[in-house]
């Protein structure tokens, strides 16, 4: 009878420690916040397939351009993304929202992921999202003007 509460103790550990890593991993764990609004957490690239469709601040998505998704940051407003793997870095401005993959908090445009050295074949990287600059004036999703 012994080496079944054993064997039954070993299980219920190793199932908690199980669980509390993955609750450290989840949603808290992708975007633990240091100073001043800055976020530590995993980058991913804005597939080209998205190429000419409208973003959530009303422009037309380009490859080519500095721009990344963000669901934290202001809509137009800039932020200093660095890859921490690398140490490049590059200046972003938000202009959509996402991205919507779990444990990532931001995703770069191609031509932003090519910038801090993303590697293309892995998709993602580690990196740290500063936020440099608040949404540029006039520069918000279209409104309607009210009556």
């Amino acid at each position: 009878m012994l080496p079944c509460t054993t064997s039954l103790f070993f299980c219920l550990v190793m199932g908690w420690s199980l669980l509390a890593q993955s609750a450290a991993y989840g949603k808290t764990a992708a975007y633990p916040k240091t100073q001043h609004g800055t976020h530590v957490g995993i980058a991913s690239v804005y597939g080209k397939k998205f190429s000419g469709r409208k973003t959530a601040s009303g422009t037309t998505f380009k490859p080519d351009d500095l721009t990344a998704a963000s669901r934290r940051l202001p809509l137009n407003s800039k932020a200093k993304v660095t890859n921490l793997k690398t140490g490049q870095s590059t200046e972003v401005t938000i202009n959509d929202r996402g991205p919507y993959a779990k444990n990532r908090v931001i995703d770069l445009s191609p031509a932003a992921a090519e910038r801090i050295g993303l590697d293309q074949k892995e998709g993602v990287a580690p990196v740290e999202v500063k936020p440099i600059s608040p949404a540029a004036p006039n520069a918000s999703v279209a409104e309607t003007p009210s009556p």
